[in-house]
C-alpha cells in the first residue's frame, strides 16, 4: 500500500482510508447521507483525500471550492450546492467566513508548513482553531463505521456557466457496471492499471478543485500508489520531485510544458527523468511546437486526451499517433461515441467542421438545480461539448474553435458572461465584451473591450481593481481596451468575432 507525501509529511494510504471511515461516521452523525454535499475549500493536502473518500462512503458528493474565489463567489456555490459541512484550510476561512450559510458545520484544517511557505501565508494570529472545530479533532472522536452497500456518485465539480454563475455537474448515482466502466476509462487515460497500482509514483501538479487533478490524484491513491502533492506548480521543483521519488506517472496541462521548456538547458540536463513511464496532458489546446519539443525532450511517453467535466475522457492519443497526425486530440475511446454535427443536427462528413457531440458509458449527469441547461446541451442522447471540430478518415478528432462563449487560460475554464455581468455593474461602463486573445504562456488570456458612458473616465487599472474586488484574480482581464463603440450585429448583439479576429490574425488556431 502506498502513501501520500506533502513536503516533509507522509501518511499511509491505509491511514487515509481509516480516517475517511471515521469521518464518514462523523458526517453520518450530522445527518449527511446519499445525495448530500460536503464542501472542500482546501489546497492539495491529506484532508482533501480523507474528506472526499468519506463523502463517497456515504454516497454524498464532495464539492471542491476554488479557493481563489471571492466571498461572493463562495457564497453562491455554498448556497447552491446545499452543503451541510465545509472542510477548509485555516488561512482560507477568514476571507469567506461571512459567505458560509448558518447551519453549515465548519471544520478547520491547520494549514501545513509547506503550503504556507509556497503561498507566503502568514496565519492571522487572531485565528484560533477554537473558532471552528478542527478536522483532526472531528475525525478522531468517531470509530470507523462500514459504509452501506452503495456506489458513490463522485465529486460534484462546479464549472462556470454562460449565464454567469457556475453550475454543479451532478452525476447520477452509477450502477455497478458504470462504476467499472468509469474506472476502466480513467485508468486507460491516466496510464494506470490494477496490476501497476502499487508501483505508481505520481505527482499531483494541479489544484484538486479541478476535475482532472481531482480524479487523477484520488484514483492513484485508491490503487495503492504513491502520490506526491506539489503545493503549487513550479517547473524545476517538478523535475526535482521526479528525480528524487523516481516518479513514473504525471498528469499535466500545456502551460506546464511551456514553463518547463523555458528552463535553461543546463537546468533541464541536471535532473534524471528516466523513471517516467507515462505522461498525459489535457484541459487546453497545445501548440504543435510545444508538444513536439516536449516529445523530443521526454520521449514518446507523452500522451493526450480530450474530454470535459461533464463527459469524462472521450478521446486518447499516444505521442506516436500525434506525430503521425499533428494537431489531433486523439480517437474515441472504445467506450465513447463522437459525432460532428451541422447546425441542423445532421452528421457532418469526414473533414468538415461542426459541433462536437459525444457520450460515454459512464453515468449521465445533470446541472445541479438547472435541468433545463442540461437538456439544452442534449443532441439526440449525446452531449454538446461546446467545441467545434472535425474527424479525419481515420477517426482522429481535431479542434478548431468553440461554439460556446468560453475561453481556457492556463487550463482553467473562464466564462466571459460572468465577468461581463460584473463589468455592467461598474459605474461609468456603458457596455462591454469579454473574450479570449492569444497568450504565449497561458494559451489564451482574458481581454475586455469596454465602452464608457458619456463623460466617464476610467483606466485599465480602474477596471482591474474593481473586478478584483468581485471576482477571483484569474478572471480579471489581462488586457482592457477602451472603444468608442462596440461592433454589433443586426440583432443588436455585440459582434465578438470582429473584436477577436484582429488578435488571432496570422495564427493557425482560434483557441
Amino acid at each position: 500500500m502506498g502513501e501520500i507525501i506533502s513536503g516533509q509529511r507522509r501518511i499511509d494510504i491505509a491511514a487515509v482510508n481509516e480516517r475517511a471511515a471515521r469521518a464518514a461516521a462523523g458526517f453520518r452523525s450530522l445527518g449527511v447521507g446519499r445525495g448530500d454535499a460536503i464542501a472542500l475549500c482546501l489546497r492539495n493536502d491529506f484532508a482533501f483525500f480523507e474528506a472526499s473518500y468519506a463523502a463517497g462512503l456515504l454516497g454524498a458528493y464532495p464539492v471542491p471550492i476554488n479557493w481563489h474565489y471571492t466571498e461572493e463567489e463562495a457564497r453562491y456555490l455554498l448556497e447552491n450546492s446545499g452543503a451541510k459541512v465545509i472542510v477548509i484550510h485555516a488561512d482560507l476561512l477568514a476571507p469567506i467566513r461571512r459567505a458560509i450559510p448558518s447551519g453549515v458545520l465548519v471544520l478547520a484544517v491547520p494549514t501545513p508548513p509547506e503550503i504556507m511557505s509556497w503561498y507566503n501565508v502568514t496565519l492571522d494570529p487572531r485565528f484560533d482553531l477554537h473558532e471552528a472545530p478542527s478536522w483532526d479533532g472531528f475525525v478522531e472522536q468517531f470509530a470507523p463505521k462500514p459504509p452501506e452497500a452503495i456506489e458513490p456518485p463522485g465529486s460534484m465539480i462546479y464549472t462556470s456557466g454562460t449565464t454567469g454563475h457556475p453550475k454543479g455537474v451532478r452525476r447520477h448515482p452509477p450502477t455497478a457496471e458504470q462504476v467499472i466502466a468509469q474506472r476502466v476509462i480513467l485508468m486507460r487515460g491516466f496510464g494506470f492499471s490494477a496490476d501497476n497500482g502499487p508501483s505508481i509514483v505520481t505527482v499531483v501538479t494541479g489544484p484538486m478543485y479541478h476535475s482532472a487533478p481531482n480524479a487523477y490524484g484520488t484514483m492513484a491513491a485508491s490503487l495503492g500508489g504513491t502520490v506526491i502533492l506539489q503545493p503549487r506548480f513550479e517547473p524545476e521543483e517538478l523535475l526535482r520531485l521526479i528525480e528524487t521519488h523516481r516518479v513514473t506517472h504525471v498528469h499535466m496541462v500545456p502551460i506546464m510544458f511551456n514553463r518547463l521548456l523555458r528552463l535553461p538547458m543546463e537546468t533541464r540536463a541536471r535532473y534524471d527523468l528516466s523513471s517516467l513511464e507515462f505522461v498525459v496532458h489535457a484541459a487546453a489546446p497545445i501548440a504543435a511546437s510545444i508538444k513536439r519539443a516536449m516529445i523530443e525532450w521526454w520521449g514518446e511517453k507523452i500522451n493526450e486526451y480530450y474530454g470535459s467535466t461533464e463527459t469524462g475522457i472521450i478521446t486518447f492519443c499516444t505521442a506516436r499517433e500525434w506525430l503521425g497526425h499533428p494537431g489531433t486530440v486523439g480517437r474515441a475511446m472504445p467506450e465513447a461515441q463522437i459525432r460532428v454535427l451541422a447546425a441542423n443536427g445532421a452528421e457532418q462528413p469526414v473533414g468538415s467542421a461542426g459541433e462536437i457531440a459525444c457520450r460515454t458509458s459512464i453515468s449521465d449527469f445533470t446541472y445541479h438545480g438547472d435541468d433545463a441547461r442540461r437538456s439544452a446541451a442534449d443532441r439526440a442522447g449525446l452531449f454538446a461539448t461546446g467545441d467545434i471540430g472535425y474527424l479525419d478518415s481515420e477517426g482522429f478528432l481535431y479542434l478548431c474553435d468553440r461554439a460556446k462563449d468560453m475561453l481556457i487560460s492556463g487550463g482553467v475554464n473562464i466564462y466571459p458572461a460572468e465577468i461581463e455581468a460584473e463589468l455592467h455593474k461598474m459605474p461609468g461602463v456603458a457596455d462591454c465584451a469579454v473574450f479570449g486573445v492569444p497568450d504565449e504562456e497561458y494559451g489564451e488570456a482574458v481581454c475586455a473591450a469596454v465602452e464608457l458612458q458619456r463623460g466617464a473616465e476610467l483606466t485599465d487599472a480602474d477596471v482591474k481593481t474593481y473586478l478584483r474586488s468581485h471576482l477571483a484574480s484569474f478572471k480579471v482581464p489581462k488586457r482592457v481596451d477602451f472603444l468608442s463603440k462596440l461592433p454589433r450585429e443586426d440583432s443588436g448583439k455585440i459582434f465578438k468575432r470582429k473584436l477577436r479576429e484582429p488578435y488571432w490574425a496570422g495564427l493557425d488556431r482560434r483557441i
